[in-house]
Parts: structure tokens; sequence; C-alpha cells
């Protein structure tokens, strides 16, 4: 059937009246999606931030905390391995650790000048000179003695713009209750690493719990930490080292492996 010129410049004149109401609205469909996750991002940042400046602002923090750890082995099975122990830390020059697992007794014991490991299982420990702030013995540990420890992150003063760094998505999931506590539960992500915080809401947002996903691994190994009676103050002489008397002193490379996973176990959760 022929159409006249009037009724094809009738018809093209309605479609495009129609065709407007359409893409406006999926302009603003759009535009409220990118808000709204703009707006998302935000507040889960601001959640965040109160978090680590609280913590921040700790200048003796005790707490106690469980940990698992998971690994894929050379047969791609996923293994977890669960330690406990606790933290001191008398900012800026204190820290005494503990960490107890079904393979590894390990203790951590700094006063500022001196760096103490003892490895109770073998009933030795090593001493080295280590003068500094309790951030730079992390970094020390970090770089030269390939502890990593993820959660110790949340000890230092610039913890924010660590956790931050490299984050492409970030989102507030909702409510989440950890050991009875009511907890802001938060996603972030960047290119190797999807990590939630829980933060205790209220007028102490402390970390209750903190989940490292590792992307880049096969099976996506997870590390997770949750954190246990927080107090604000530690005993006068927690950083004192209080030897075996059975114990052994021996130089700082003699120490045998204080890892929490075994060795001849591969591909660890938890970097980030």
């Amino acid at each position: 059937m022929m159409t006249s010129n009037r009724e094809s410049r009738a018809m093209k004149k309605m479609h495009e009246v129609t065709r407007w109401p359409i893409l406006l609205g999926t302009i603003l469909t759009a535009s409220v999606t990118l808000v709204s996750q703009a707006s998302a991002q935000g507040d889960a940042e601001k959640l965040l931030k109160a978090m680590t400046d609280y913590v921040v602002s700790q200048k003796a923090i005790s707490v106690t905390y469980d940990s698992d750890i998971e690994v894929i082995t050379s047969q791609l099975q996923k293994i977890q391995f669960t330690s406990s122990g606790q933290v001191q830390l008398n900012r800026p020059d204190k820290l005494h650790a503990t960490r107890t697992g079904g393979y590894r007794d390990v203790e951590i014991v700094f006063d500022g000048k001196m760096l103490t490991v003892n490895n109770k299982d073998n009933k030795d420990y090593a001493q080295i000179e280590a003068p500094g702030t309790a951030e730079e013995l992390i970094d020390d540990l970090r770089e030269k003695h390939g502890v990593v420890a993820p959660g110790a992150d949340l000890l230092l003063s610039n913890v924010f713009n660590v956790m931050m760094l490299d984050v492409v998505e970030a989102a507030v999931i909702g409510k989440g209750v950890i050991d009875g506590v009511e907890c802001d539960h938060l996603a972030f992500r960047n290119m190797e690493t999807d990590w939630q915080i829980w933060i205790e809401t209220g007028a102490r947002p402390i970390p209750r719990k903190y989940v490292i996903t590792s992307k880049g691994i096969g099976q996506a190994p997870q590390y997770t930490l949750r954190i246990k009676d927080w107090k604000a103050d530690v005993a006068a002489d927690a950083f004192a080292f209080k030897p075996d008397p059975a114990a052994k002193k021996i130089a700082i490379g003699e120490l045998g492996d204080i890892d929490e996973v075994p060795q001849g176990t591969t591909m660890a959760g938890g970097r980030k």
C-alpha cells in the first residue's frame, strides 16, 4: 500500500514524539543508576573513614582475634587453616602479637628498640635491634621477612589511604551481626581482590570482621579475620619479653618456619 508524503511526515513526527520520552526515560534511569552507585560508594567510604579515624585515635589497643586463611593445593583442593591470638599496641612504638594455630605458636614483642620473635614450638627465640615505630616494624616484617599479616593494615596511622588504594568499587551491603553486635557491612573491589569489612554501629565504630578474597587465584581463596574483646588499654609490662627458661636464643636467620600455613602448601589467599 502506498503512503502519501503528508502521511509519511505525520508518521515521522509521531515517531519523534514517542521516541523522545523513551530516550529521556533511558537517560534518567542511567542517571539515577550512576547517582545511586556514587551515593553507595560515598556512603561506604564515609563509614570506613569513621572507623579508621576512630581506630587511629586509640593510643592503646588490645584485641583478641580468630583468623582463617585458605590455600589451594597443587591438586586444586581448598584447605583452610585457623589460628587465634592477641594483638597489643601502644602508639607509636610498642607492639606485642601472638598467633597460635595447629602448626605454629609464635610471639612477636617490640619495645621500640628491640624486636623479639619467639618460636614457642621449637623453644627458641631471636632478637634484633630495630629502633623505630610499630608501623616501620610492620613494613620491615613484610618486606624483609615475608610476614604478610593482612590484618596489620588496621594498625597503621594511614589505614584509610592504605585500604582505599586502587579501590574501583565500594558499596554498603547492609547490616550484619558479629558475636551478637550489629555492624555495617561494607564491600570493596580492586583489580586483584574483593574485600569486605563489618564495622560496629554506634559510638564505637571498630572493625569486627575483615575478609579478603584473592580473585587472581583459581577458586578465589580467602583470608578472614574476626576481632573480639577490643579494649583501649594495655598492661604496662605487655611489651617486656619474658622467655621460657628452657628456650634458647638463636640468630634471626636460624629461626624455623613461623608462617601460619605449613610449608609445601601453595597459593594462599589474603593478599591485598
